[in-house]
């Protein structure tokens, strides 16, 4: 296939790469200081010929609101897709919006780190905005509520509203083995407008 992918140098976007390009796809990585120089706001101009988007891009961590600019950002990206004909759009998405109980979302846990929750609460937002999308094939692809640098394995469990963890309590997936995920959805369409999550 032939993907379009933004974020691509970040800590999962770069796995991402990696790992569509081990399979043998055409990526082009789009970033604001790489070869291909842009962001998701250039979606419509940049998307036209590829079968693909993939978005690991992040909420603004700059210290101010993230969620005004990263439902911008996600809006440019769909309105994009549809102005470049690309039905199929994989997004990044966050552990905060997975239930733990009924009525309840992780970021709404009293023990939900202060420092991630306006991220969250942004990611949330965006998933919302997607939900209302039915004219593209979007996959909206939560972690686990622990997500970082690790092994690939090619192993890993699927959810979808509820979040995922071991038999000991813990929910983790390696960056790697998200990648996996990613790249499995992109190639079997098994999900299409609808989230799913992943863990181990």
């Amino acid at each position: 296939m032939k993907l379009l992918l933004f974020g691509a140098t970040g800590m999962i976007g770069q796995r991402i790469a990696a790992e569509l390009v081990n399979r043998g796809h055409e990526v082009t990585a789009v970033s604001r200081s790489g070869p291909v120089k842009g962001d998701v706001k250039d979606t419509a101009t940049l998307a036209k010929g590829y079968d693909a988007i993939v978005s690991a891009i992040a909420p603004p961590r700059d210290g101010t609101d993230p969620e005004g600019p990263f439902l911008e950002a996600n809006r440019a990206l769909i309105e994009g897709a549809r102005a470049a004909g690309v039905r199929r759009v994989i997004s990044v998405g966050g552990a905060g919006s997975l239930k733990v109980a009924p009525g309840l979302d992780l970021v709404d846990t009293p023990e939900f780190p202060e420092i991630y929750k306006k991220e969250s609460l942004a990611g949330r937002k965006a998933l919302g905005l997607f939900r209302q999308v039915d004219d593209l094939d979007w996959t909206y692809i939560s972690p686990a509520a622990e997500i970082g640098p690790g092994e690939r394995t090619g192993i890993y469990r699927i959810g979808h509203e509820d979040l995922l963890t071991d038999s000991e309590g813990r929910s983790f997936i390696s960056a790697e083995d998200y990648a996996v995920a990613v790249a499995d959805e992109l190639e079997n369409g098994a999900h299409p407008r609808r989230r799913i999550t992943v863990a181990y």
